[in-house]
């Protein structure tokens, strides 16, 4: 399994939905970085499941347990390692699917792939559960981040076709992002609420997009060609399931314009170089050019669902019905925020890691 990201700072995932743990590997930090647990374990408390009436009814703490690369609190150069405990798993929820895929899931998929051995319960290796781990290092990568003046922030942009405010692309950080729901507009926020509240209540699922502003990254991080910007983050944010697709500035929205509108023109502010409009999303030619960086994630709705689907018995080759029990969030997007903040801080650290090296 590919479980492995990142050329200067090396992460690797590793457990399932239902073992003892779930894990994470950071080689390549930095040393001597102080680095608070407690923010990181307050981050990584917006994924947690079972906060709200709205998401998955499994608890659990998320509390992260460091097991090597600290000394006295800073990193000192040995890989840093935490696990994260999985203390209310109930593999009997899922008896029923191992012959039997769920439509949409990667159950079949992953079936054919791994000639069966697979792991079933709670999807295993390809379970949302990994993204906890995904949490704790995009947190400490965010830290080292802030350090240098890059923030990273996101919001609900919509629920199934309820619409929050977009960030403005060029001064994103103007907009009051909600604590508890992540939203710009509370409004919509409620409206939000209800629907997926409405789809839990009917069986179903929703899906939804999360738009994602980095600012402070300097121009010239990135490469062209296959290590640009987008493609880094691209690739992580692909890493959390259910994501369907990835746009960045005015997405796919640019290819209705001329050229006149999606051009971004030049200024001098201060001294420094900005543009005025922001449709490329803060990247040109892969690298950056000192503009927020925004970007869009497409999630699909969940497709483990009450409601009686079409299948097939793989052992007897029938066609067949099948109706998922379990714990499941009816809409993911509200526990995937913070994934996307982690995956966007660990593409942005390793190839601001990159730049500092190449700069040398």
């Amino acid at each position: 399994m590919s479980s492995i990201t990142g050329k200067n700072i090396q992460i690797s995932v590793f457990g399932q939905s239902h073992s003892p743990a779930a894990g994470v590997v950071i080689d390549g930090l930095p040393a001597g970085f102080r680095l608070d647990i407690d923010r990181i374990a307050a981050f990584m408390a917006r994924r947690a499941p079972g906060r709200s009436a709205i998401v998955t009814a499994r608890k659990e703490a998320d509390e992260p347990e460091i097991l090597s690369g600290l000394s006295d609190g800073c990193t000192c150069g040995a890989p840093l390692t935490a696990i994260i405990r999985n203390t209310d798993a109930r593999s009997g929820d899922y008896a029923g699917i191992a012959d039997t895929p769920r439509p949409s899931h990667a159950d079949y998929a992953a079936f054919v792939k791994y000639n069966g051995f697979n792991d079933v319960y709670g999807g295993g290796h390809l379970s949302g559960r990994l993204t906890a781990p995904l949490c704790f290092a995009g947190a400490v990568c965010m830290q080292y981040l802030e350090s240098c003046g890059i923030k990273i922030r996101s919001h609900i942009y919509s629920v199934g076709d309820v619409k929050d405010e977009p960030f403005d692309p060029v001064r994103p950080d103007g907009a009051a992002v909600d604590g508890t729901f992540p939203v710009i507009d509370t409004a919509c926020g409620d409206r939000m609420k209800a629907l997926i509240e409405s789809v839990r209540a009917q069986g179903d699922s929703v899906g939804g997009v999360i738009e994602c502003a980095v600012t402070g990254v300097p121009a010239g991080v990135g490469d062209p060609m296959f290590d640009g910007l987008e493609n880094v983050i691209a690739k992580n944010v692909f890493a959390i399931p259910a994501v369907k697709g990835v746009e960045f500035g005015a997405g796919f929205g640019i290819s209705a314009m001329r050229g006149s509108e999606a051009n971004d023109p030049f200024r001098t502010d201060g001294g420094k170089i900005t543009t005025v409009t922001n449709n490329s999303g803060g990247i040109n030619g892969g690298i950056s050019n000192g503009m927020p960086i925004i970007f869009r994630a497409a999630f699909r709705p969940t497709p483990s669902i009450a409601k009686t689907q079409k299948t097939v018995n793989m052992k007897t080759g029938a066609n067949a019905e099948l109706s998922t029990d379990g714990r499941h969030d009816p809409c993911v997007v509200v526990r995937a925020v913070p994934a996307v903040e982690a995956a966007a801080a660990v593409s942005v650290f390793d190839l601001m890691c990159n730049a500092q090296r190449t700069n040398k």
